[in-house]
């Protein structure tokens, strides 16, 4: 088993910002996914749940599910990019199954796979 491993946390305010303003973007029920390119061979990836939607332990899941579902699929994303994933309200109470599924797809339609 090979483990690639070309991504970091994008954690800057003004990086979250940047990509909402200036990067693309793929709406899907229960996910947003917000892509730029960059010139550097990593990816940076970061993932916001809004406060309004739940408690801090179903949010923290739901990101730890999204980290996970990236993770696992890693190497089927283009490098160079920054990505920031927005949990829609359905997409709290989604199974992982269905964040992996959707996740990959918004990212297909993006243009970020392999």
């Amino acid at each position: 088993m090979i483990i690639v491993r070309f991504s970091t946390s994008l954690k800057e305010h003004f990086e979250f910002r940047r990509l909402y303003s200036k990067g693309k973007s793929a709406v899907g029920p229960n996910i947003v996914l917000y892509a730029r390119k960059r010139d550097r061979r990593e990816n940076r990836i970061g993932i916001t749940v809004s406060a309004k939607l739940a408690k801090a332990v179903r949010r923290n899941r739901v990101r730890r599910r999204l980290r996970e579902a990236y993770r696992l699929n890693e190497e089927k994303f283009l490098p160079g990019v920054d990505l920031v994933a927005v949990v829609r309200g359905r997409g709290v109470s989604a199974p992982y199954r269905v964040l992996e599924r959707e996740l990959l797809e918004l990212a297909g339609r993006l243009g970020l796979l392999r």
